[in-house]
């Protein structure tokens, strides 16, 4: 287990990354060209910082779904009025998450972990939800597999800490493999409920 997770996880990443990078490094081209016109000038990417192994800072890629056009007074528009259609496609099959490949293959992150939140969330975990940053976020996770967004901030957190303390190849494969299947299914695809855990425990208190 420890030479897994100490080793061939890593050495893994690497290979899958970069293997899957250059084998669609056609389509995402493409992507990249047909959002930047679908985006009206926004650009193709989405940066967002995100804490990642020992909730070191990195800045999370993920093909960007909605303009940035904004109102006369200056403000964003609602998100439902800046999707577009092509990032409502992107959005449902999940290609979105694609550039994050090249997270996985810089070190910041991983195939399989938990997903990285917002560094505002940090404060908030309890010590044990706290071990998800004792390993590299992942695209995919126990949490995802589980109910992803239909789960409440507990339930993820605590698959979380039980991916940490679980972490086994075939476990990774299992978590994989699932995560294939719900893609392709269109499966636990709703978009993330308009919640934040930081205002739900301080609501809590």
């Amino acid at each position: 287990m420890k030479l897994y997770k100490n080793f061939f996880k890593r050495a893994i990443d690497v290979t899958a990354s970069g293997g899957a990078l250059l084998v669609l490094s056609v389509p995402l081209a493409v992507v990249t060209i047909w959002l930047h016109f679908a985006n009206k000038g926004a650009g193709a990417f989405f940066f967002q910082e995100r804490p990642g192994k020992d909730s070191k800072i990195f800045k999370i890629c993920k093909f960007k779904s909605m303009t940035d056009e904004k109102d006369i007074q200056g403000n964003l528009l609602p998100d439902e009025k800046r999707l577009t259609k092509v990032g409502k496609f992107i959005r449902k099959t999940s290609i979105d998450e694609l550039p994050q490949l090249w997270n996985v293959l810089i070190g910041d992150m991983s195939l399989i972990g938990p997903r990285p939140l917002l560094p505002q969330y940090l404060p908030w975990y309890t010590d044990r939800e706290s071990t998800r940053h004792n390993v590299r976020p992942g695209i995919t996770g126990l949490a995802q597999v589980n109910g992803r967004n239909n789960l409440s901030w507990d339930q993820k957190l605590e698959y979380d800490a039980q991916y940490v303390e679980n972490i086994t190849f075939l476990n990774d494969c299992h978590i994989l493999f699932i995560t294939i299947k719900n893609v392709l299914a269109r499966k636990d695809i709703e978009a993330p409920k308009d919640n934040y855990l930081d205002n739900e425990r301080r609501n809590k208190k």
